[in-house]
């Protein structure tokens, strides 16, 4: 039997079983077929037991059933300005990879790391890289931004080495954002074809934790434990805390990929990669008319937190700035006589991932709105009689596991005020416990569904759902240590 056929029968019986199974104490029956609808969409997004855009079609179907939200609010529950984000931030890559303006920053990059870089320095340079920019704006932009590039280095790298063995051609750069005319190669998903997708993906969400405006996650849970708890986090204070997570987990997440991925038995001619790129050709009038157009739109992605108080509350999102970027580029010409985008180009946007992205927001919603999320939260009340690092371990272990099928805004809204209620209750130094759990709710990193950037990588086509699974159980694993380990460590020091 295979594994699809496996996780197939596993969603689908934990999923009945929930319909007609005596409830938990203290859950109702919307709350618990949504633990099942859970489970149903875990295995079967793990497994691939059907096309995982088909499986985010589920919470459509039993939500409405299970009495916990209309097929209104559910279809609702699919769309948000993140996908908007990802719609333009696509517009974007694809205008960037059809100007060959990636080619120049992933050549700026490659030079950067030196002459005699071998693969696993390369995927450690663009996965710093990425923690960096993610530091200064939303995670998804970043991966946006960091994919195409990416992708043109694979391209050069992977066709020199394929020609030196005797392997097929890889799939060209042209493929980055949109989806493969021609499905890859199992060799093409081996390697750094699958690491730098995935560390870039990887290195986005984790650099997101550097700063307070790194991911909307960091705000909401400050603003959460300012009103339920009392306690004020700055900006520097959660620098403090959050940049020394990004120091020490870029290398860790590197070495796990590189693992997963067996990077160093695959062969990748960095030399090559740097030779395909660098054309040495003048800059295009495409190229010149799109660089502002990026500049722009990385200023008003890092700058939106001066510029919302100016504007009506909430119009100004990633999202709004993302479209209004790729509006102009059907609008601007690229010297030619077309516009910089037409949509047959852009009509290879990654429109299933983003559906697939849309089914876990949806079933985030129903976990809030059954009260699923909130009877988790309640059943950690009970560690109060335990150790506070052993309280603390199982918070941060807890929120990780929700975090990878629901969204991260939904969890940190969801479990920090449980978390403040837990810190009042004990009395203890709240940071110890709330920064852990904000911190946390951004660490997510098994499934292609749970975080934007992971959609992004995933969309690429060359990532295994095993692959991605293996390396992100093993992040989210060393990441309760981590997050807990620098938390205690850090406010050691300082008080």
């Amino acid at each position: 039997m295979t594994a699809g056929r496996i996780g197939f029968i596993v969603g689908l019986a934990a999923l009945l079983l929930t319909i007609v199974l005596p409830l938990p104490a203290g859950m109702e029956r919307g709350a618990f077929v949504t633990a099942g609808l859970v489970v149903l969409m875990a295995a079967w997004w793990m497994t691939e037991a059907i096309p995982l855009t088909a499986t985010a079609l589920m919470p459509f179907l039993v939500l409405p059933f299970a009495g916990v939200m209309s097929a209104k609010e559910t279809a609702g529950a699919y769309y948000s300005d993140i996908l908007f984000l990802l719609l333009g931030g696509a517009f974007i890559a694809l205008a960037i990879e059809r100007t060959g303006l990636h080619r120049r920053l992933a050549l700026g990059i490659l030079r950067l790391t030196g002459e005699n870089v071998g693969p696993r320095g390369l995927l450690l340079a663009f996965m710093a890289s990425a923690a960096i920019l993610s530091m200064l704006i939303s995670n998804t932009s970043t991966a946006l931004i960091m994919m195409p590039m990416a992708l043109a280095v694979l391209a050069g790298g992977e066709s020199s080495s394929s020609q030196a063995v005797g392997q097929t051609e890889t799939p060209s750069s042209s493929e980055a954002v949109g989806q493969p005319d021609t499905p890859p190669t199992l060799h093409n998903k081996n390697g750094l074809s699958g690491a730098l997708p995935m560390g870039i993906a990887f290195a986005a969400s984790i650099g997101g934790l550097g700063t307070l405006v790194g991911s909307p996650t960091n705000a909401i849970a400050v603003g959460l434990l300012d009103e339920l708890a009392g306690v004020r986090i700055s900006f520097a204070q959660w620098a403090m805390y959050g940049i020394p997570i990004v120091v020490l987990g870029i290398p860790l997440a590197a070495w796990i990929i590189a693992r997963v991925q067996r990077v160093t038995e695959h062969p990748f001619n960095v030399a090559s990669a740097r030779a395909a790129i660098d054309t040495h050709s003048a800059w295009s009038t495409a190229e010149k008319r799109l660089v502002p157009i990026v500049a722009v739109t990385f200023l008003l992605w890092m700058g939106q937190i001066w510029l919302k108080p100016l504007l009506p509350d909430g119009s100004l999102t990633d999202g709004t700035i993302a479209i209004i970027a790729s509006l102009a580029l059907f609008l601007l010409p690229d010297g030619s006589g077309r516009p910089l985008l037409v949509w047959e180009e852009a009509d290879r946007a990654p429109w299933g991932v983003i559906m697939m992205f849309g089914g876990g927001l949806a079933l985030a919603a129903g976990m809030g709105k059954s009260g699923l999320a909130t009877w988790l939260g309640q059943e950690l009340l009970p560690l109060q009689y335990a150790p506070l690092l052993l309280v603390a371990l199982a918070i941060v272990a807890m929120v990780i596991v929700i975090t990878e099928f629901a969204s991260n805004v939904a969890t940190a809204s969801a479990f920090i005020p449980i978390v403040a209620s837990l810190v009042v209750a004990l009395g203890v130094d709240p940071l110890l416990l709330a920064m852990p759990a904000a911190l946390a709710a951004s660490w997510g990193f098994m499934l292609p569904a749970g975080t934007g950037p992971n959609a992004i990588a995933w969309a690429t086509g060359r990532i295994r759902i095993g692959s991605m699974v293996r390396a992100g159980l093993m992040l989210d694993i060393v990441g309760v240590v981590l997050i807990v380990g620098t938390v205690w460590a850090v406010q050691t020091l300082v008080t």
